[in-house]
């Protein structure tokens, strides 16, 4: 009986690697980080001693290209609301003398070029091995296979190589978020009434929709409603965080 096996090869292909490629390895950081995207903000804020002693408010609109009674200016004020709140502060009751007007800004800067640096991995094609193989090609008269040795090559392989950088140029919008409280008092003459505090917010993207990045804008301005930030300063947030969530929510 004839005991050659006709799968056995005269040389061994390569056999799958037991660890993971550089790529795998990327694909378990992307995929462990989550699916939320982030923004890069900026925030600026400036606060006289005892500015947190103002709870009570009124808005005013300070953006002349929305109507007051439009839904998207009350969509825009009711996250400012909802922001104020958490720090404690309430809108005051009609007929009631707030202690501080909150200015409420908002909007789309003009388009500007920027040049940025694009990194994308970078994937080759491996030629698969060749070799040699004894295959039967059929019998004898006296009805035994017959063998005959061919040369195959197995299907190529994708590896991983690295990453490759490009500069490209790109069109980005800032959208900006400023709310400026003044204490509520008698101007006298000549005199402007006195800011309390301030706080500047923006964010640079492709995107120009204003509505869209509002919750991330005011979200990001919690922390520094009635407080100094010491200069500018650079935050990262998730659009899952739980501060955007709750200006979504509203009143």
């Amino acid at each position: 009986m004839n005991t050659d096996n006709p799968s056995d090869s005269t040389s061994r292909s390569n056999s799958p690697s037991r660890f993971p490629t550089k790529a795998t390895l990327v694909a378990a950081v992307l995929l462990l980080s989550g699916c939320a995207s982030s923004y890069e903000v900026k925030v600026d804020s400036l606060a006289k001693p005892k500015a947190e002693s103002g709870i009570s408010y009124e808005i005013k609109n300070r953006n002349p290209l929305v109507a007051d009674d439009s839904l998207r200016y009350k969509e825009a004020a009711n996250m400012v609301k909802t922001a104020l709140s958490g720090k404690g502060m309430y809108e005051a009751p009609l007929n009631t003398k707030p202690d501080i007007v909150v200015d409420l800004d908002y909007g789309v800067g003009p388009p500007q070029m920027r040049r940025e640096t694009v990194s994308e991995p970078v994937y080759i094609t491996i030629p698969g091995q060749i070799r040699t193989e004894r295959v039967q090609v059929g019998t004898d008269s006296q009805g035994r296979p017959v063998y005959q040795t061919i040369t195959v090559q197995d299907p190529p392989t994708t590896e991983f190589a690295g990453f490759r950088e490009y500069v490209v140029t790109v069109v980005v919008y800032e959208k900006y978020l400023k709310l400026s409280a003044r204490e509520n008092k008698e101007q006298a003459e000549g005199r402007p009434l006195q800011e309390v505090w301030t706080v500047d917010v923006t964010s640079e993207g492709e995107s120009r929709d204003i509505r869209k990045n509002m919750p991330v804008l005011v979200a990001a301005s919690i922390d520094y409603i009635g407080k100094d930030s010491q200069g500018q300063k650079t935050i990262r947030i998730k659009d899952n965080s739980s501060d955007i969530a709750f200006v979504k929510k509203g009143m």
